[in-house]
């Protein structure tokens, strides 16, 4: 993962800190509860305290981790009624972003986009990317630019923060070749019935198209907390011998 930063600039310290604390948290290598320490985190980074606090505060803030009192940070314990509120409030803003699209006379600009995107996605198996983290990209963007599409900056803000949300668990969907067909038949379908300005029915590809992420991504989640508890358990157990 790399370094986000703002304005262009090159990665600070802290922010290579950060983006490296996120990836461990992304690929479960610092599982959820897990308890870490900012001079174990700077001595593992070879860092000073001052930036590792930054990245951790810049976590805290994303509800990444919490702080403990005088005993270090934590790792957030996994929610999963918190994400599936979050998947609630991205179908209602989708879902008004597309009815928005079909119903209202299009731009320029927007025609563009859509037709941009299915361009992108209107494709045969053949000429499909299948490489998961590009096509998590692809799929955040083209959800992102339907909403933006819709013309309500509000609402795009608000999804720009849910999408940033949801990145832990959503792009697990992506891991699973079928899955990533199936994104591509998904978006296709809900293109060609706001093209056709049918929205019951790209409304009802929307819900089906993010209800089977969601549910996929549950599944994927549960399997790779249940390996990386036994990994580490495994581990413990053979330092301990």
């Amino acid at each position: 993962m790399k370094a986000e930063t703002s304005g262009g600039r090159a990665p600070s310290l802290a922010d290579q800190i950060y983006a490296r604390l996120k990836q461990d948290i992304f690929d479960f290598r610092l599982l959820p509860g897990d308890r870490i320490t900012e001079s174990h985190i700077a001595e593992r980074m070879g860092a000073s305290r001052t930036p590792v606090r930054e990245a951790l505060l810049r976590l805290q803030r994303e509800s990444y981790v919490d702080v403990l009192f005088r005993n270090g940070w934590q790792v957030k314990p996994f929610d999963f009624r918190y994400f599936e509120e979050l998947y609630d409030i991205r179908i209602v803003l989708e879902c008004s972003a597309v009815d928005r699209l079909c119903q209202r006379t299009r731009d320029t600009a927007t025609q563009t986009t859509l037709q941009q995107l299915k361009q992108q996605w209107s494709l045969p198996p053949t000429e499909r990317t299948t490489g998961g983290p590009t096509t998590c990209a692809m799929d955040e963007a083209f959800h992102g630019q339907l909403v933006a599409a819709a013309g309500n900056r509000e609402m795009t803000r608000i999804h720009q923060d849910l999408t940033e949300r949801l990145r832990i668990v959503r792009r697990l969907d992506f891991t699973q070749p079928a899955r990533i067909d199936a994104t591509y038949d998904e978006h296709s379908a809900i293109l060609q019935t706001i093209e056709e300005g049918r929205a019951a029915d790209a409304r009802l590809h929307l819900q089906q198209h993010i209800a089977s992420s969601r549910q996929a991504v549950r599944a994927i989640t549960l399997h790779m907390l249940q390996d990386a508890h036994a990994r580490n358990q495994n581990t413990t157990e053979h330092t301990a011998t």
